[in-house]
């Protein structure tokens, strides 16, 4: 075999061109994902702590929402997503409550 026969058989068997998806710019990361979902957990239970003194209503849902997310996406806060859980569930039941005592879809001191 001569060498352009050898250069061009090597050129056919390489493949033309490899874009690893964790280098590409804008793709997500592995590192990115445990990130988004540990913020998650530490959002669900500020909302959800939140939640039990004002606008029940609107954020315990979130909490619920957020908590849930960050448990199904792997979060390291774990304990955190499961008390942001917790906490929404418990701003429902709180104004589940007081709308049993008041009469009112909303509640006041």
């Amino acid at each position: 075999m001569e060498l352009t026969e050898r250069t061009h058989l090597a050129a056919a068997t390489k493949p033309a061109a490899t874009v690893s998806t964790a280098t590409a710019p804008g793709a997500p990361t592995r590192a990115t994902g445990t990130k988004d979902a540990d913020g998650m957990a530490v959002a669900s239970f500020i909302l959800g702590l939140l939640g039990l003194l004002v606008l029940n209503v609107f954020l315990g849902p979130i909490a619920i929402a957020l908590a849930s997310v960050a448990l199904w996406r792997g979060t390291a806060r774990r304990g955190r997503a499961f008390l942001g859980l917790g906490l929404g569930i418990a701003d429902l039941l709180v104004l589940v409550a007081f709308m049993q005592f008041d009469s009112t879809v909303s509640w006041n001191f």
